[in-house]
């Protein structure tokens, strides 16, 4: 099946979007958290959300997800890895899972933890994104795993039951019963070590770890290798008023087009972004017509 769009998170951006998409009968791939966000759920209090006085974060997330259910929406948990043009349209990524859709919604909003220095130079070198797509190489050797939500301590688990040794690095307080062939290390990863391929991770104090392979379970992953070509500015995607990427067809709204972090701006672009989807498929169908 190809999507009408594919909805990259599931924060107030992405929301709006799926919202509009769904009222305009269009095919959507949502692809987040089930819990919506977890930025706005830990606000304590919210005070410039227009409708509500002094609403809370936990409050505010709990009427989107009711909206949600009220709609009938769904949301594949996954994590897209990448995305990528393909045969007119975009395939996408997620695990070893691949998707398809003819329009791109970014709404990833900003990654609260940044890359290890190195990161990205060793991609596909060594490290990874993707438990289930690059586990198997790895089998009976020593891997080192960067995780920050315990969403993804099934992958921790996974990978553990390939490896002989496992270097387990949590940025959270984990729920994970260990098994006997992990070992956690409570220290930062400052810098991935490495010539050709990545074969270590430095840590904060300056101690070191050999590895085989590294795997770094997030949230989100950088911009820069989510889509090829996009174009990025301070660590912001650059868009039009109308939410256009530099790529036809890709849309991006929320914190990740820049500040104001605001919900009600991440709202308001996720509407917008809809919209220019929506008027995207009709002169796109209105092409294939003539």
């Amino acid at each position: 099946m190809i999507y009408d769009t594919a909805i990259i998170g599931t924060g107030p951006a992405g929301l709006s979007a799926a919202l509009n998409l769904q009222i305009h009968n269009k095919s959507i791939l949502w692809i987040g958290s089930k819990k919506l966000s977890d930025k706005v759920t830990i606000a304590q209090e919210i005070l410039n959300y227009p409708g509500y006085t002094g609403i809370t974060g936990k409050g505010l997330n709990d009427l989107f997800r009711k909206q949600v259910k009220d709609m009938d929406i769904d949301i594949v948990e996954q994590m897209v890895n990448s995305i990528m043009p393909y045969k007119g349209h975009f395939a996408l990524m997620a695990g070893s899972d691949l998707y398809e859709a003819k329009t791109i919604i970014l709404a990833t909003g900003i990654a609260t933890s940044g890359t290890i220095i190195g990161e990205s130079g060793y991609l596909g070198k060594g490290v990874s994104y993707c438990a289930t797509c690059d586990g198997h190489l790895y089998k009976d050797k020593t891997i080192a795993i960067v995780c920050n939500n315990e969403r993804f301590e099934h992958e921790v688990t996974y990978l553990a039951e390939l490896a002989k040794k496992v270097y387990y690095i949590p940025s959270y307080k984990y729920t994970l019963d260990l098994p006997e062939n992990i070992e956690v290390i409570r220290q930062r990863p400052v810098e991935i070590l490495g010539d050709k391929k990545a074969s270590g991770i430095k840590m904060r104090d300056a101690s070191e770890i050999t590895v085989d392979g590294i795997f770094c379970l997030r949230d989100s992953v950088t911009l820069a290798s989510l889509l090829s070509k996009l174009e990025v500015s301070d660590g912001h995607i650059v868009v039009t008023r109308a939410m256009e990427t530099n790529i036809p067809g890709v849309y991006a709204a929320g914190d990740n087009t820049g500040r104001p972090y605001q919900y009600a701006k991440a709202v308001g672009e996720g509407n917008v972004a809809a919209h220019s989807v929506i008027q995207y498929l009709a002169e796109r169908k209105k092409e294939e017509k003539e």
